[in-house]
């Protein structure tokens, strides 16, 4: 079996490299690749390179993440998020590929306080959310076999995230202040990998599993719990803590030129019934990335 991974140098890219090499041969490329066209800011080249590489499994691991700057470049978002998605949707129709794509709870407005399941209402709050869904209908109407995975507030131990940055910000401060009405599950890449690559399997052995799934780690936490948590961690494995408190404060006191939803909980009940899988609660993953980064 030959595996395309597209965005190998992100964060899920870089744990995907690992988790899918076991499924057979594996043609990693990311946006700079020379030997094949994986630039996603030029969607139209992307049909070609899957037509030269013909791969059973294609991975989308690419994407314009950053949410903020998608408000004012939403042409380049929607090329990436939407566009390219499309093309390969359409290219792995063509070769009957299995193309897995990876989406957000940006699709949703935020609101209330229980978790989404995959047939709610969707209500984009920003470009990034409005862009991500439209690579999803895209890819659903294209007619191609494909897993779409919505995930949320995803770190890894290789480059940078919220932790990260919690923990120097607490070596530095007396105090932080810190969102505390915006709630989800911290989700580590190399969960998502891991997952991915067991719903692979199991997709390519019954093709019924294909469709769309949540996927994200047990359990739910505020930005301000996240960081309470990972500053007592750091305590535990002892690095200096200088931030004596981590003062709670609404959304509303961090201005942001893209709105973020409130409620990012989503129901993963779906995901673990189709593939016979347990997702772990957030903690465990967090203290894990924690002990790799300050050892």
């Amino acid at each position: 079996m030959k595996v395309l991974l597209l965005g190998k140098g992100g964060q899920v890219g870089w744990e995907l490299q690992r988790a899918l090499a076991p499924l057979g041969e594996l043609v990693a490329l990311d946006f700079d690749s020379t030997e094949h066209h994986a630039d996603f800011s030029r969607p139209q080249q992307l049909a070609d390179t899957v037509a030269a590489i013909r791969p059973d499994v294609i991975v989308n691991a690419a994407a314009h993440t950053a949410v903020d700057k998608a408000e004012s470049e939403s042409d380049l978002a929607r090329r990436i998020n939407a566009e390219a998605p499309a093309v390969l949707a359409r290219a792995a129709a063509d070769i009957g590929a299995l193309l897995v794509h990876y989406s957000t709870d940006y699709v949703f407005d935020g609101s209330g306080d229980q978790p989404r399941a995959e047939d709610a209402a969707t209500a984009p709050l920003s470009v990034y959310g409005q862009t991500k869904l439209e690579g999803e209908q895209a890819i659903q109407a294209s007619g191609a076999r494909h897993l779409i995975f919505r995930t949320s507030w995803v770190y890894a131990a290789r480059g940078g995230n919220f932790a990260k940055t919690m923990l120097r910000l607490g070596k530095e401060r007396d105090r932080l202040t810190v969102i505390d009405d915006q709630t989800g599950a911290p989700t580590g890449a190399e969960l998502l990998a891991d997952a991915t690559a067991h719903a692979i399997r199991a997709t390519l052995a019954d093709a019924s599993k294909a469709g769309l799934y949540h996927l994200v780690a047990a359990g739910e936490v505020s930005w301000n719990g996240y960081a309470r948590f990972v500053l007592d961690e750091a305590r535990r494995l002892g690095v200096t803590i200088k931030a004596e408190a981590v003062d709670p404060v609404p959304t509303t006191a961090f201005p942001t030129p893209a709105a973020r939803p409130l409620n990012s909980r989503l129901d993963t009940r779906k995901f673990q019934a189709a593939f016979g899988l347990v997702l772990p609660d957030w903690q465990p993953g967090v203290a894990r990335m924690l002990r790799e980064t300050i050892s």
